[in-house]
């Protein structure tokens, strides 16, 4: 899996992928070309054998303002309607790429996390945040729709209709101990701690059954418009095939043996 990308940070260790924007000083704002080229690293994400978790960290004590004032906010108010269609589907195409990546990803929320930042924390599979963390939706506050990449979808499965109205009508910021009540986040702690507890996280997850998360992140996404019935027989067909693996033979003799399973990805 590339490393070698110019629009953002990334390491890879261990089996984890550690992300994060990289213009701290402007609070890690997107542009065009981050947007694009983060859409393409979680593409090939799906693909890869190298990565078996992602941490999309902040950096600089924020983790993201979102599109670009100066360089995407402007543009678009000159651009023509077929212009602006393609780059909202450029947007929502990282959101579906993070969503299909067959990796579990965290993100590590610190101070300031809104817009287009506030999507990609969302499209996480799971979140912790330092108290400083604020969280806002702030596409009406620019004149737009609250409904932008995936929001008025993804959101309310996480926090519920009532809250993301809320948040998409106003735009206010969620504060950490609402997010954490709410379900947004999965764990607050402080600041010092963010990224430990994220790569602990994250180590946890990739030490697992790989195929078994890959799976297991399939089915949270493609069950969103499934019936119970349809559910249920769909789980039955990829835990089937889950049984087919290496690693579940591996933990069946490593309970025999009373030792604890070393799990390989297949």
């Amino acid at each position: 899996m590339r490393t070698d990308v110019k629009h953002f940070k990334c390491e890879i260790a261990d089996g984890i992928a550690t992300i994060a924007l990289d213009r701290p000083e402007r609070k890690n704002p997107l542009t065009f070309e981050s947007y694009a080229e983060l859409r393409d690293w979680f593409r090939d994400l799906a693909y890869s054998d190298d990565v078996n978790a992602v941490v999309f960290a902040s950096n600089g004590g924020n983790f993201s303002s979102g599109g670009d004032v100066h360089d995407i906010i402007g543009p678009l108010t000159k651009m023509s309607m077929k212009e602006l269609l393609a780059f909202t589907r450029m947007t929502g195409d990282l959101v579906k790429a993070i969503v299909s990546c067959g990796k579990p990803v965290i993100a590590a929320v610190d101070g300031i996390c809104v817009g287009a930042g506030a999507i990609i924390a969302m499209a996480s599979d799971l979140r912790i945040a330092t108290p400083e963390a604020k969280v806002a939706f702030l596409f009406t506050r620019v004149g737009l729709a609250g409904c932008d990449m995936g929001a008025c979808a993804i959101l309310p499965r996480i926090i519920g209709q009532g809250r993301t109205a809320e948040l998409l009508y106003t735009g206010r910021s969620m504060s950490a101990d609402e997010g954490y009540a709410w379900g947004f986040h999965n764990k607050v702690v402080p600041a010092r701690d963010l990224t430990s507890e994220a790569l602990n996280m994250a180590t946890r997850i990739a030490t697992g059954p790989n195929f078994g998360n890959m799976m297991t992140k399939t089915m949270l996404v493609q069950e969103w418009s499934m019936s119970i019935e349809q559910a249920i027989e769909a789980e039955a067909q990829a835990q089937a095939i889950c049984m087919q693996t290496a690693d579940f033979e591996r933990a069946f003799n490593a309970f025999v043996a009373k030792e604890k399973p070393v799990f390989e990805g297949n």
